[in-house]
């Protein structure tokens, strides 16, 4: 099962009309990390789940994909 958590955030971002630096600045992370997320090279530290699916009004399971 491949996570599309990056893809999500990318998304949401977009549909918010955020940057990757707004997101980065809001979560204390730099631009590098959104962006390797968002490509997913990389995935969201496990503390911060809870908070990007805040920024986005949105639960961890459609942060995750899980619409089901």
């Amino acid at each position: 099962m491949e996570l599309q958590i990056g893809s999500n955030i990318r998304k949401l971002r977009i549909q918010r009309s955020m940057t990757q630096r707004e997101v980065a600045n809001s979560l204390s992370v730099t631009v590098q990390a959104v962006s390797k997320r968002e490509q997913g090279r990389s995935y969201p530290d496990l503390l911060l789940l809870l908070p990007i699916a805040n920024m986005f009004s949105v639960t961890l399971d459609e942060l995750f994909g899980n619409t089901h």
